[in-house]
């Protein structure tokens, strides 16, 4: 199950279960992904990015994301 997805300023993703295990399937490219990822993540799914190339995660909304 979705926990967390995380895009990068490079465009990929990054997806965890609740475990903190990352999730294969769920990561790549941004544009390649995104769909799946919303389509599956549970709504307490939690989502991420690095905007502008900065160091710091900014949690968004899914709609956002």
């Amino acid at each position: 199950m979705i926990k967390t997805a995380i895009k990068s300023a490079d465009g990929m993703v990054m997806v965890f279960d609740d475990r903190g295990e990352q999730i294969p399937q769920y990561q790549g490219r941004y544009d390649e992904v995104k769909v799946s990822i919303l389509r599956d993540a549970p709504p307490e799914a939690r989502f991420g990015c690095f905007p502008d190339g900065e160091l710091e995660l900014k949690i968004v909304p899914r709609e956002e994301w």
